[in-house]
């Protein structure tokens, strides 16, 4: 996999008139943070403003409704990723199946692979990509917690979530029933996992001439490499500066060994145009393992792809023309349009 010489994949003429709809969940926001969901408002409305200013036929959307019918769009970059009900991440790429329409990330299927983590570990298991020992409880089915791995803690959250919403730990099985139990009440299935100690490294992944390739991996150093991250410091709605700071990771030989490992799990879910890799590194033993994978994933210039793009000398314009570019040459017209970027 590619980790150097990365350079901006720009859309050529052949396709730049393409009717692009952008479809997030904040996709006309004007304001700063969001009272619940905090910088991701920010986020979708600095996406928003990049696709403006590439000069792209835009249509802009905030809900899935705008794909119930036929959209005035040739091509759809979705981002309205968690819709408030459970396996909502399939809903979009699902419903731009159903109309014909190409779109930016991975098939239905492979998106509902990564979302699972159940399913993802399960994945890395059968790579040898090391990952924690887990317990999966389905929403309905007989809660036993024996099942679970010993652990002095275990970490506790919704089977499919994103940014560690609805995340909890647990120091013994009563406190363990009563974590799976509540995430059941959020209609969710619940993963437990044994807490690890340490700071988790973040590998972005993009596709540059048809291949995922690696921008620079970035750390969230943990002062404190017990403290379990929430939802709320993800999204800057609680103040986290003194507890984990985002910075590139330079470790040579821990990063060989996470980047050979990305480079086997990524294989799992081509082609998804971008997605965020993440592993656990207890820097006390040199361990690693796997955390989950994320397809079409957080892409804000604040957080982690946004970094790494800086870093391998993008800037964010760069980023997302490079992504949506890729999407599209990949399926409108591929040769044609190749020939033409050439």
């Amino acid at each position: 996999m590619r980790t150097t010489s990365l350079q901006p994949t720009r859309l050529p003429d052949a396709i730049r008139q393409q009717r692009l709809l952008f479809i997030a969940k904040h996709a006309r926001w004007t304001g700063a943070l969001h009272p619940e969901d905090g910088n991701h408002a920010l986020y979708h409305r600095e996406i928003r403003e990049i696709l403006e200013g590439l000069g792209v036929p835009l249509v802009i959307a905030d809900s899935y409704a705008a794909l119930f019918d036929r959209p005035d769009a040739d091509f759809v970059f979705p981002l309205l990723n968690r819709g408030g009900f459970f396996n909502s991440e399939m809903l979009l790429p699902l419903l731009c199946n159903r109309m014909g329409l190409p779109y930016v990330g991975a098939s239905p299927i492979v998106r509902g692979l990564s979302d699972d983590k159940h399913l993802t570990k399960l994945e890395a298991a059968a790579r040898g990509v090391p990952t924690a020992p887990w317990a999966l409880f389905r929403r309905g089915a007989t809660v036993d917690v024996s099942r679970c791995p010993p652990a002095s803690r275990w970490v506790i959250k919704p089977n499919n979530s994103s940014a560690s919403w609805g995340i909890r730990d647990a120091h013994d099985r009563i406190e363990l029933a009563q974590a799976v139990a509540e995430i059941h009440a959020l209609d969710h299935d619940a993963i437990v996992e044994p807490f690890i100690t340490g700071s988790d490294v973040e590998v972005p992944v993009i596709t540059l001439d048809g291949e995922p390739a690696m921008l620079p991996m970035m750390i969230f150093e943990q002062a404190d490499p017990t403290h379990l991250r929430t939802y709320q410091e993800k999204r800057d709605l609680v103040d986290r500066s003194a507890k984990y700071s985002l910075k590139l990771f330079d470790e040579p030989e821990i990063g060989a060994r996470i980047a050979a490992m990305t480079a086997q799990m990524a294989e799992v879910f081509r082609p998804f145009d971008f997605g965020r890799f993440e592993f656990r590194v207890d820097f006390a033993t040199g361990e690693v393992r796997l955390l989950e994978v994320n397809l079409n994933c957080n892409l804000w210039s604040e957080k982690v792809f946004g970094r790494a793009a800086v870093a391998a000398g993008f800037t964010q314009a760069d980023l997302i023309e490079t992504i949506v570019a890729e999407s599209m040459l990949r399926q409108l017209a591929p040769a044609a349009a190749r020939r033409d970027a050439a």
